[in-house]
């Protein structure tokens, strides 16, 4: 025998090829493919970690930023801010100079009291008189302060009333308070009628907050977190810069990410200040993970290789061997000697299919004279039911009425009648013995026009076919006899006018499969079936003998009741017909 032909050596190259082969690779490839994964998912974890402390500042810089336009909430704070800014004040009366005073100090603490708690403070610079300072902490404002020439004010009067975000800077314009860093938003309030400058208001939060903000912050590998202003100075960092990534702060600015032998950094845009937050993680320590797959990765694959290389060796032996005996047995068989069996061992799939071959070979013998049989059985069933199709006495009255027709000069109609006798006839003497339903029911109607030919009004005869059953399989005279014995037994002993309907549907069945469902019903006298058994009538035997021939899935049912009709199903599933 040729080697390259032997199970074992198909199954030592599936095993080559399905199993060392993708070891091999998946050593290699795998840790390629974990660290540009881990890369990406650093990244993205990165991305989305910076979206969220984005959001954080954000939502501080629009708290600072809803804070400074706070004046406009309260007309006693604006007509207060009117009267410093047109110099009455000094002039005004004492009431309206307390009026004046408590909107200043007394309403905008109101507005802070709902804010965050790193918001420290507002502070009101008229464009004429002192400066008044709500604050949430006992702190004074040092009056002596040039309030106007510094930077945040020029700003924010450049800015015509729009929001300007100052930087990191200290509060020095409050007694004892330098030391406390903070970030701001200022903004020039504007009478809103003449749209001259009353104020400008700076609203200062904490900068202790970033570091809230940041601290709990965690990444996959070690992380520098840096706040960068609109300028690109350094707003905060959780640890100290080296100077290689001090060197790049300004690359951001055209660029959102940063990439050199030892940090990978990555940015994004703080609105609505213009400020960037930049995260810069360790290229080392990704490295390192790495290192690490890589090993496992390599002992792993090395340590199933082996254990699946030990598997295959008693395996293959063990599939193999039974295999071969039953080669050879079926060689015996393909001879004619059908003495030798196979001995199984063991109750798994291949004593199974030992036993499954040893249950074949016995049925083997059977298989084939029950075949026989049944095909000289189905011979003589089909025989039996094209004799029962036409008999001698329907012909008799037939041919009788062909010659009450042809006395009573009815010419037309008995051209109908022999023409349909005809069709008939031509069908029947067909060598095919399968035929779809619709062929059968077109036979039937040329059979209903000669039966209503001798019964005349006592006898109406419905046949209807649904489209979808129409082209159903199903041999060829199996519906005729049931039509016949509905006349014979059921019509003609009749007195009454008499209804046969012939349908034909499809129906879905319990199991889901589609069958064909023909019924054939009359309301003759009927029969007790405990009294007359259905076995015992000629017609619905041959019908049940060829239908269980041509389909062992398909049913017949009849169901008749003294005085009531009868009723006879035939069920065909889908597929099963076998002719």
């Amino acid at each position: 025998m040729n080697i390259f032909r032997t199970l074992r050596f198909k199954l030592t190259l599936l095993y080559l090829l399905f199993i060392v082969t993708p070891f091999i690779i998946s050593a290699f490839a795998l840790p390629y493919y974990i660290k540009g994964l881990l890369t990406d998912e650093t990244q993205k974890l990165t991305s989305g970690t910076l979206s969220a402390l984005s959001r954080n500042i954000e939502t501080y810089l629009d708290d600072l930023d809803r804070l400074s336009t706070s004046p406009y909430l309260s007309d006693d704070v604006m007509n207060a801010l009117k009267i410093k800014a047109n110099n009455s004040y000094p002039t005004a009366s004492a009431y309206t100079r307390l009026v004046t005073d408590r909107a200043l100090t007394g309403t905008l603490p109101i507005y802070l009291i709902n804010t965050r708690p790193d918001i420290l403070s507002t502070l009101i610079v008229p464009v004429k008189g002192q400066a008044y300072l709500t604050s949430k902490d006992p702190i004074e404002l040092d009056q002596e302060f040039p309030f106007r020439s510094q930077d945040w004010y020029k700003k924010a009067v450049e800015s015509d009333g729009k929001a300007v975000f100052i930087s990191s800077h200290s509060q020095n314009y409050v007694k004892d308070g330098g030391k406390t860093q903070v970030f701001s938003v200022a903004r020039l309030i504007k009478d809103p009628d003449s749209r001259a400058p009353l104020a400008v208001i700076l609203a200062d939060a904490d900068k202790i907050l970033l570091e809230k903000i940041a601290k709990d912050v965690t990444f996959n590998v070690s992380s520098t977190i840096v706040v960068l202003d609109q300028e690109d100075h350094l707003l905060y960092a959780n640890k100290a810069l080296p100077d290689e990534l001090s060197s790049h702060l300004t690359d951001f600015k055209q660029n959102d990410q940063f990439e050199s032998a030892s940090y990978t950094g990555v940015s994004r845009k703080v609105s609505p200040a213009d400020w960037r937050i930049v995260v810069f993680l360790s290229n080392a320590e990704l490295k390192a993970k790495i290192r690490w797959i890589y090993i496992v990765a390599l002992c792993l694959s090395a340590g199933a290789l082996i254990i699946t290389f030990c598997v295959f060796l008693y395996f293959s032996k063990w599939i193999v061997k039974p295999f071969k005996k039953m080669n050879l047995i079926m060689h015996k068989v393909k001879k004619g000697d059908m003495s030798e069996r196979f001995q199984p061992r063991g109750r798994d799939e291949i004593a199974q299919l030992g036993l499954s071959l040893n249950n074949m070979i016995s049925r083997l013998d059977e298989l084939i004279n029950e075949e026989f049989r049944s095909k000289l059985a189905q011979q003589d069933a089909e025989y039996r039911a094209l004799q029962s199709q036409i008999r001698p006495h329907f012909l008799y009255n037939t041919l009788n009425g062909f010659i009450g027709l042809n006395r009573a000069g009815l010419r037309s109609e008995l051209e109908t009648a022999i023409l349909s006798l005809s069709s008939m006839m031509r069908y029947s003497l067909e060598e095919n013995q399968q035929t779809t339903i619709e062929k059968e029911f077109v036979f039937l109607e040329k059979y209903g026009v000669l039966q209503q030919l001798r019964f005349q009004d006592r006898l109406s005869i419905h046949i209807e076919c649904e489209p979808e059953a129409a082209s159903w399989p199903l041999p060829k005279l199996l519906v005729q006899p049931l039509i016949e014995n509905a006349v014979i037994h059921g019509v003609e002993p009749d007195d009454k006018i008499n209804v046969v309907n012939v349908s034909a549907k499809v129906e879905l069945e319990e199991d889901g499969r589609r069958s064909a469902v023909i019924r054939v019903s009359d309301n003759g006298v009927g029969f007790d079936p405990e009294a007359r058994p259905v076995s015992g009538q000629v017609g619905l035997s041959n019908v049940r003998a060829r239908l269980q021939l041509s389909c062992p899935d398909a049913s017949l049912d009849v169901i008749s009741q003294l005085g009531q009709g009868t009723t006879v199903t035939i069920r065909i599933p889908e597929g099963g017909n076998r002719l």
